[in-house]
């Protein structure tokens, strides 16, 4: 008899512990299910905000690039002294408004230049990039 109230015990206090792990998993489970589901309605406006952030940040590059060749631009225009293609360093080309190194680098592979209209004669730069930077050349 004393077995039998020992096993007893045992088992009314193990059930008690099941039933509360079992009311905790299940409070786990509804948890995880309202928040996948939460997560499911959220989904097409998070991937929508997604794409208007892409989108934002290529046109805020876009703009600091204008803005930079701007400030490069302001910077050189102050100054007198014209660029001599045919001499120049590609580094000194780039400080040209327009002209990236891949432009410098084609300059500099096209010399020399008799005139400075050559340079699109040759294929060095576009018409373009030329009427920005005819004034402040020279091939002499």
């Amino acid at each position: 008899m004393v077995i039998g109230t020992l096993v007893f015990a045992t088992l009314s206090t193990g059930c008690t512990w099941n039933r509360d792990a079992d009311d905790q998993r299940s409070r786990e489970e509804r948890t995880r299910d309202e928040v996948a589901k939460a997560t499911e309605r959220a989904k097409p406006a998070l991937e929508d905000a997604g794409r208007k952030i892409g989108k934002a940040a290529a046109e805020a590059a876009d703009q600091a690039e204008a803005a930079a060749e701007g400030v490069r631009e302001g910077w050189n225009r102050g100054k007198s002294h014209l660029v001599n293609v045919n001499d120049a360093s590609e580094g000194q080309l780039v400080e040209l408004p327009g002209i990236g190194h891949r432009d410098a680098r084609r300059i500099v592979d096209e010399r020399p230049y008799r005139d400075k209209h050559e340079l699109v004669v040759k294929g060095a730069i576009s018409e373009d990039e030329y009427a920005r930077i005819s004034d402040r050349i020279t091939t002499k």
